[in-house]
């Protein structure tokens, strides 16, 4: 895969760090977006020899200025994991617009950004592999999520639709749908809330980084060439449909 660049947006930390340690070690070249802390981006990028690329994926001309720098510098992207995400939880009662408006700019704004940026070049060299992040909030809902639920749910519409337009020029679009993983953000649930969820995986544990990116692996290399518009479900068998 050394001739296939890969852009990874929310690059730097939990799923996101963990795609870009895996699609390196396949021999991608590989660079991760990230919109906020510094020292620890440039931590990873030490540690891994993976380029980092700040900017905002909700942000469409920053999105378009920092693809075609990234192109520029390492050749044509045909490779894009959507996986960047924030969450500002709260029932709809306390949810004011600026939550909602925030988590659909960046969860599922972003998606349409990267893609719409990267597109041409894919089509031009015709193949290229899109996955994009979804949740299993996405598809079973969650209370007080109400616009990270619709986000994500709006990512798995996003995928189908755009895997028909995609088909033609040898571009597959593909979906994700994470369960609860091990990350930084899962670690900081209350101890007792967490067993709670645990209780309800029926493989009794909680996912791990390492296992959804093995999940896109398979999704962006060649071996996936027949599969688009598909949804991967990584849950512990938490949400079944």
């Amino acid at each position: 895969m050394s001739d296939h660049v890969a852009i990874v947006t929310g690059g730097t930390r939990g799923i996101g760090a963990a795609i870009c340690h895996k699609l390196k070690g396949l021999g991608y070249t590989v660079v991760a977006n990230y919109g906020g802390n510094d020292e620890k981006a440039q931590a990873f990028s030490k540690e891994t020899g993976v380029p980092v690329a700040k900017f905002d994926v909700g942000d469409y001309d920053a999105v378009q200025d920092a693809v075609a720098r990234i192109a520029e510098e390492h050749g044509t992207v045909d490779v894009l994991v959507n996986n960047a995400g924030i969450t500002r939880d709260g029932t709809l009662m306390k949810m004011d617009r600026e939550m909602w408006e925030d988590v659909i700019r960046v969860n599922l704004g972003g998606c349409f950004n990267m893609a719409k940026a990267v597109f041409p070049g894919m089509k031009d060299k015709g193949w290229g592999r899109i996955v994009n992040i979804g949740s299993i909030n996405g598809q079973g809902g969650q209370y007080g999520q109400v616009n990270y639920a619709a986000a994500k749910s709006g990512i798995h519409g996003f995928t189908k639709a755009l895997a028909q337009e995609g088909a033609r020029f040898g571009i597959t679009v593909n979906a994700l749908a994470p369960g609860y993983i091990d990350t930084d953000m899962v670690a900081a649930v209350p101890e007792p809330v967490l067993e709670k969820i645990v209780a309800k995986i029926p493989v009794g544990r909680l996912g791990q980084a390492e296992e959804i990116a093995r999940g896109v692996a398979f999704l962006c290399g060649e071996d996936s060439g027949f599969v688009t518009g598909s949804t991967l479900s990584m849950n512990g068998g938490q949400h079944m449909y």
